[in-house]
């Protein structure tokens, strides 16, 4: 009897803790988001243009570097805004080049508004069947690799429609990673640090819209 009692407060418990790990990270990631786009609006407004590409990998990964080093910390928080911050940011020379063709701005707000759509369904599958997605961690592993692998070999060599197939190969490798780290987070299999877990969805969010942007745009001929 003793032991029976034991297990069912010991499932409290964890349910608890999950609850928490999933009202902290999507609270914190609502407040990301609102600040990337404050600071893309900013970048748009200065008519901010391409930014070089070994300042973005500096800003992006050595920020990332330093949320993942002070993710137990309040230090974190602060880091975690500036990673997002400086993302945003980023958005804004990219929102300027399409809002300069025409359709331009349509095809920001239908590529915003089909990011939004996909990552509140993406989230209620994970969240209300309660599956575990932990299947998937091979499949990004190796899906990252290739994709960044082909990423490069179309920047190098030009090549349009390996551009085309990268950009959907994001669309689902981010659709996949926010399945499984919503996952991780409800199964308790893996992340329990909410600020983590925020910055991970950030990026898929992040890799989600700019891919289907440029897929609006290539499909657009623009």
């Amino acid at each position: 009897m003793a032991y029976q009692s034991s297990q069912v407060s010991d499932r409290r418990t964890s349910a608890l803790s999950t609850n928490k790990v999933l009202r902290n990270t999507y609270m914190l990631l609502a407040m990301t988001l609102l600040f990337s786009a404050v600071t893309a609006s900013v970048a748009v407004a200065m008519g901010v243009g391409q930014m070089n590409i070994l300042i973005f990998f500096i800003g992006a990964y050595g920020l990332m570097f330093l949320v993942h080093k002070t993710a137990n910390s309040a230090a974190g928080l602060l880091a975690t805004f500036a990673f997002t911050g400086f993302m945003g940011f980023t958005l804004g020379p990219v929102i300027n080049l399409y809002l300069s063709v025409p359709n331009g701005g349509q095809l920001v707000m239908t590529a915003l508004a089909m990011t939004g759509a996909t990552f509140v369904g993406l989230s209620a599958v994970a969240l209300i069947t309660r599956k575990d997605f932990g299947f998937l961690s091979n499949f990004l592993m190796a899906g990252a690799i290739v994709l960044i692998l082909a990423m490069v070999v179309a920047m190098i060599f030009n090549i349009g429609a390996l551009a085309l197939a990268v950009s959907a190969g994001f669309v689902l490798f981010s659709s996949a990673v926010i399945l499984y780290q919503t996952s991780e987070i409800v199964h308790r299999a893996g992340e329990t640090n909410y600020i983590l877990a925020t910055v991970t969805l950030y990026v898929s969010i992040y890799n989600l819209f700019i891919s289907l942007l440029s897929l609006l745009g290539i499909m657009n001929s623009d």
